[in-house]
């Protein structure tokens, strides 16, 4: 898609990806446009959360979002019992357009669906995003002290390829620890 066909996207929203059986629930920051246009998450080719979860084992194969959810792909992340949101509904170009109060509204929205949702775990990918949201600014990557409502609370990298500081097996490695704990894989020895 060219850059200006996805100006049309700006401020579009998509819907959460939850279905019966929430296990583990992953937290964007917001939709990017390429996002919008397509209506997966996490669809831009260069993102790198299908890949962290085909290596993590979360999912059996790397599903490709890139022209949107495959509807076998859809279904087997619910039957595996993953959940998509996002903190933020409005889709922008980066998440930097964003601003203070839209996130800590959208951590209020967060506790509201999780109350509703009940998923096991929740997975937070955006630690920047976290800690404004949840006004916790010294807060660390990985497992939180604190649930968020009866869900253990983990808060990982952002798997977006604007983010140098991650790779797809680095984020395989995070992402595999709260799928351990929702029940989705077992344990490495």
């Amino acid at each position: 898609m060219r850059r200006q066909d996805l100006e049309q996207y700006v401020g579009a929203t998509v819907d959460d990806l939850i279905g019966p059986g929430l296990r583990l629930l992953f937290v964007g920051i917001n939709p990017g446009l390429w996002t919008a246009a397509t209506g997966a998450h996490f669809a831009h080719p260069g993102n790198r959360f299908y890949p962290a979860l085909a290596g993590a084992g979360i999912t059996d194969h790397r599903i490709d979002a890139a022209d949107g959810y495959k509807p076998s792909d859809r279904d087997h992340l619910i039957e595996r019992g993953v959940g998509i949101t996002n903190l933020v509904t409005r889709a922008t170009a980066k998440a930097d357009a964003l601003d203070r109060q839209e996130l800590r509204e959208g951590a209020e929205r967060l506790r509201r669906h999780i109350e509703q949702w009940q998923p096991k775990v929740v997975a937070v990918v955006g630690i920047t995003a976290y800690r404004t949201a949840f006004a916790k600014p010294k807060a660390k990557a990985g497992r939180q002290d604190d649930p968020l409502g009866s869900a253990g609370l983990w808060v990982l990298g952002n798997p977006s390829g604007l983010n140098a500081h991650e790779t797809a097996a680095s984020l395989a490695a995070a992402y595999r620890q709260p799928a351990v704990e929702a029940g989705i894989v077992t344990p490495l020895n």
